[in-house]
């Protein structure tokens, strides 16, 4: 495919997702849920398996829902509801980067917002490529920042 007709994969209604937030997911983090991730992830700090603190990357995920088996697509993602229609389906992970701004506690009521913050197209070596880019902000129900994350997915 030429640069041409790579250009025309991001239509202008592709274009106005960028901007678009899904509905805020609040979630109450207990002791015993930071002790149950630090046990299945193999932490070995102290402060994580008493469950006084989260480690990197509890948070990953915890904006999705709950989803039995038979509801995921065939691989194995849950049909993502802030994302345009796009001609390229295949997906990949492209990146994430994270940075927290205070440690997360039994007790804390975080509030996870994620908003599009930009579509982009790049050439491949064979193909085109569709990248979407989140912004993950993730906050006490005060608004005090808690973690900002940018988080990329690419369409092939």
């Amino acid at each position: 495919m030429n640069a041409e007709a790579a250009d025309n994969l991001l239509s202008d209604d592709v274009r106005a997702w960028i901007g678009r937030s899904d509905e805020p997911v609040r979630m109450e983090v207990s002791r015993r849920d930071i002790v149950k991730y630090s046990i299945a992830t193999e932490q070995r700090n102290p402060r994580y398996l008493r469950g006084d603190e989260a480690p990197p990357m509890f948070l990953f995920g915890a904006d999705k829902p709950l989803t039995p088996i038979p509801q995921l697509r065939a691989d194995g993602l849950l049909e993502d509801q802030l994302l345009p229609d796009l001609p390229l389906k295949r997906v990949m992970a492209g990146g994430i980067k994270q940075r927290y701004h205070r440690p997360i506690k039994p007790g804390d009521v975080l509030i996870i917002t994620r908003t599009i913050t930009d579509i982009f197209q790049k050439q491949g070596s064979s193909r085109p490529l569709i990248f979407i880019v989140y912004d993950i902000r993730v906050t006490t129900e005060d608004g005090t920042l808690v973690m900002q994350e940018t988080q990329s997915r690419i369409n092939r």
